[in-house]
Order: structure tokens, then sequence, then C-alpha cells
């Protein structure tokens, strides 16, 4: 009997091409019945009441805290990730909750409201958009009850599934990892597919901040850097931008980000964007 052709995972850019019971590179995503289902489903390894700055969201709802919540999975890999622990484990590595239900999480979020004073929901940690169905499930729920759907994300996602969940999202921090191709393929990520997630999520009135990790050698030319804002600033010259500055962290052993580079580059930025932030200084 010849064996059945794989089932391929349509949500990013890998398209993952999926036989029986196998996982994605994300590790949240398996093919299931000759379905692509969604492994992580609820199953929510961190759960905290944070700053909204800290997703980081400078210009939405400031000075307020939001009930933020990560599960297990991301489709890039990044070798200075901040929360490999998280983004690059797989099933049954990390120690997770039993399935929170999209009710159950709603009614978590009603109380962080009403005990403190939470605006919200940021699905954060690891990435998010690897748990597509959960937040498709989640996000009109918690709408419902006049919560903020808050999504700090890579961006790697295809256009298809991205506009059916656009329309259910307040706010997103994206990250905009680098401004070349070169360095997405670094990552195991491609550039164009964030620059459309940043663009669509803009244009459908989302309200997007961009982050990205500054890491010496690597992304910190002021050619590039000049480039990314302008293009972002060819959406709106309001996107703040936040320029982080890099720790050795994870399997990447680069020296701190200096913090004359950071000034330096946020000056360049700010020749075409009116928010521009240093962060991790």
């Amino acid at each position: 009997m010849a064996e059945r052709p794989a089932v391929v995972c349509g949500l990013c850019p890998r398209h993952c091409h999926l036989r029986e019971g196998q996982s994605g590179f994300c590790g949240a995503r398996a093919c299931v019945d000759r379905r692509v289902v969604c492994t992580n489903y609820g199953q929510l390894a961190a759960v905290a009441l944070d700053p909204i700055e800290k997703k980081p969201l400078y210009h939405f709802h400031p000075g307020s805290v939001i009930l933020s919540v990560g599960s297990y999975g991301c489709n890039l890999d990044c070798p200075f990730c901040q929360n490999y622990e998280l983004s690059r484990a797989r099933v049954g590595e990390v120690r997770t909750q039993q399935v929170v239900s999209p009710e159950a999480l709603a009614a978590l979020a009603v109380e962080a409201r009403e005990q403190r004073g939470s605006i919200g929901v940021a699905f954060t940690y690891n990435e998010p958009l690897v748990s597509y169905e959960y937040l498709l499930d989640c996000a009109p729920l918690l709408r419902a009850q006049g919560l903020a759907v808050v999504l700090v994300t890579n961006g790697q996602i295809c256009t298809e599934p991205l506009q059916a969940l656009l329309p259910l999202v307040d706010a997103m921090n994206i990250d905009l990892k680098g401004f070349s191709q070169a360095y997405y393929d670094w990552l195991g990520g491609d550039l164009h597919t964030t620059q459309n997630t940043i663009a669509a999520a803009v244009a459908a009135g989302v309200h997007v901040e961009v982050t990205t990790l500054v890491i010496p050698g690597r992304n910190d030319d002021p050619g590039e850097i000049a480039a990314a804002a302008q293009w972002l600033a060819s959406l709106s010259s309001d996107i703040p931008l936040h320029l982080s500055r890099y720790f050795p962290r994870y399997h990447c052993d680069i020296d701190p980000t200096p913090v004359a580079t950071l000034r330096q580059l946020q000056h360049i930025a700010r020749l075409y964007l009116s928010h521009v932030y240093p962060g991790n200084v």
C-alpha cells in the first residue's frame, strides 16, 4: 500500500509536511487523524500579571496591568532566545496546567480585572501564533467581556490565517528581528512575512508597536536600522519602535550591546519615527 501523502501545515511560512503523529518545527502543532491540530491547546506554562510596558507596549493603556499567559513552542530558532525553556520545549518537556479552556481563561481574566485592575489578556512568553486555534477560541470570549486581546509575537504567520485573526486583536508587539533576509536566515524565518504581518495589523487598525533586539555585529548596522525605521514610517511615523539591548543567552555568547550603540541607533531611527525607545538599559 502506498504511503499516504503528508499533511501540510498552512499556518506559517515553514509549511511543515507532517506524517501521522509527527510534530512540526514549532513543537506545538502535529498531524492527528490527517488534520493539523494545536497540541498545546490551553496548556498554559506561565501565568502572571504584568505591567503593560513589559510587553513592551508604551502607548496602549500606559500604567495598566495585564494578565499574561504562555504555553510552549515557537516557529523560529533564535540562538539568543530569552524564553528558550518554553519556546524550544516540546510536548511533556515543560510543566503545564491541565487544559485551561477558553471559558476558564475568560473567567480568570474577569477575576484579574475585578481584583487587580487587569485590562485583558496578553498571549506571550512563547510564540502565541502557534496556538492559533486557541487564540481564535479565546479572543471572542475576552472581547465579549470588554477585555483587551494582546499578542506579543514574531509575526511569522501566513496571510490567510492572519486576516482571520486580526479582527479579534486589540494590540500587538511584533518583533522585527532585523531588516535583512540574511539575518532572518540565521533565525530560520522570513523577513517578508513579518513585514506583511506588521503592515496588515496597522491597516486593520490594531495598535502596533515593534521591537528589535540589537545584537552587536549582527543587526546593528546604522544603515539597516535606518532602512527599518523608514519602512515603518511608510506605514505610520507614529509606530513606536523599541530598540532593546541584548545580553548573552541560550546558544549566543556575543558580548552585550553597548549602551552607546543603542543611543546612536535611537537617534537614527528618530529621524523617521516619532517614538523610539531603548530597552534593557
